[in-house]
């Protein structure tokens, strides 16, 4: 199958939900921003990039201008938005895919085919957009780039932790990293503008790195901790073992895809996807103590 273009323009966790519908659709243009377009490298499925950075109104235009003047057989939005809605229709494809309930409900308004689904998880519900697009066959297929070392690791083995998403109360206490660090080799990877939040956490390895460093930091690593951002997805989808730590969000919607990773949430804890600026008291309730039995 030839001229599909698909939208998923951010974030990591987002793109890495993505792949196996783009591995099951064959070989696509991809349109993302830039700073996550390192995820597609290699990619066998992944035709062409269009770089689309909302930032900046240059950028804006060259994506509108140069997905107009290509040619599209189907257009598949993946992420629901009306900007990401615009983009797709902006292809004048002869299909527009996209979800029958979107993020933002006036992308609807974008497409030809709007895909009813009963999936729960987000890889399967783009599974069933890239079914409708026309997909022979759905393949769970994470296709990730090999990374490259950045920073310093210790040798032997270790347990990677992310510490950071994308609000607070999503996050695992820093304080309780510390314990942690007591019992096992600990590295925290982050994002350079990281380093001081980061360095509170006692007795662990501080790893700074852009997107390639942390793919390489997570191949190597033993295990992982994480909480419900990116790099935990990307462990997923690297098949590591580990611990995943929700509290707020849901992982039956938003959790690691795979179940090499063991889910940790508190009971009857309610679900909201409110960006919280403290940490969530769901997240408290998840102990070292239990982080570390759950390692194994």
């Amino acid at each position: 199958m030839s001229g599909i273009l698909a939208v998923r323009l951010g974030a990591m966790g987002d793109v890495i939900h993505t792949l196996p519908a783009i591995a099951s659709l064959g070989a696509v243009t991809w349109v993302i921003e830039p700073r996550w377009s390192v995820l597609l490298e290699g990619n066998p499925h992944v035709e062409r990039v269009i770089l689309f950075d909302r930032r900046d109104w240059a950028s804006i235009r060259s994506t509108w201008s140069t997905v107009r003047a290509s040619w599209f057989d189907v257009a598949v939005d993946f992420q629901g938005l009306i900007k990401s809605a615009l983009i797709t229709g902006a292809a004048h494809a002869a299909k527009v895919v996209g979800s029958e309930i979107p993020r933002e409900a006036p992308a609807a308004w974008m497409y030809s085919k709007r895909v009813p689904t009963a999936q729960t998880h987000i890889v399967d519900q783009h599974l069933d957009l890239a079914m409708a697009a026309g997909a022979p066959s759905r393949l769970l297929e994470f296709y990730i780039p090999e990374g490259r070392a950045e920073g310093s690791l210790p040798p032997g083995d270790f347990v990677l932790a992310n510490p950071l998403a994308g609000w607070k109360s999503k996050q695992w206490p820093v304080e309780y990293y510390s314990e942690l660090a007591k019992h096992v080799t600990l590295v925290v990877n982050g994002p350079p503008s990281a380093a001081e939040e980061l360095s509170q956490i006692q007795g662990a390895v501080l790893h700074l790195s852009g997107i390639e460093g942390l793919i390489d930091a997570t191949r190597r690593a033993r295990a992982v901790v994480g909480v419900d951002s990116g790099p935990l997805h990307l462990a997923a989808a690297l098949g590591k073992p580990g611990v995943a730590i929700f509290g707020p969000t849901d992982p039956a919607r938003n959790g690691p895809y795979g179940g090499t990773l063991r889910v940790l949430r508190a009971r009857n804890v309610a679900t909201t996807y409110k960006r919280g600026s403290a940490y969530s008291l769901s997240m408290r309730a998840i102990t070292p103590a239990q982080v570390l039995e759950a390692l194994g």
